[in-house]
């Protein structure tokens, strides 16, 4: 049973900018050959811009009673730490000059907010994995719910995590 999924895609303006790229590209090719050499190539560079965009653009991040996933990497539920969504600030700082050389990256451009994971594994060497979300208060509230602490989550009142919610 899944406790949270989302799917990052990526914005409508990247989307333009494939599509841009394959019209300016077309045209320049039909200045210097024919229509229907122009028509290809903008068929052609808009069809690997476009699959370029879907497939960086597209990742799942789920949450079920086994543990995190994102994309296709995975960490169980008894290795998840303390869990924290970060605002932009935060989220910002764990990118730049709070960062972790060993820590997992799961971060997109388009977003900036996030949930810093701490992996609680002595044989991982992986510190934490730092993963975009667009509702990281949500993620954070799930991973919660799986069992761990977190300061973040819904009706924390006496330091216990919550049970038998669901975000």
């Amino acid at each position: 049973m899944t406790t949270y999924r989302e799917r990052l895609t990526a914005p409508l303006s990247w989307w333009f900018a494939a599509l841009g790229f394959a019209v300016v590209w077309g045209w320049l090719i039909l200045v210097a050959t024919t229509w229907i050499a122009a028509i290809v190539v903008t068929v052609l560079l808009a069809a690997a811009g476009f699959y370029a965009v879907w497939r960086y653009g597209s990742v799942l991040i789920t949450v079920g009673p086994d543990g995190l996933r994102v994309g296709r990497a995975f960490v169980e539920a008894t290795h998840v730490g303390n869990v924290t969504a970060l605002d932009r600030a935060a989220y910002r700082t764990q990118l730049g000059t709070g960062a972790n050389a060993r820590a997992h990256l799961v971060t997109r451009p388009y977003l900036d907010h996030g949930v810093l994971v701490d992996i609680d594994d002595p044989a991982d060497p992986t510190p934490y994995w730092l993963v975009s979300s667009r509702h990281p208060e949500d993620l954070a509230a799930a991973l919660s719910a799986g069992g761990t602490d977190s300061p973040t989550a819904p009706h924390d009142t006496n330091g216990d995590a919550p049970r038998g919610e669901e975000g």
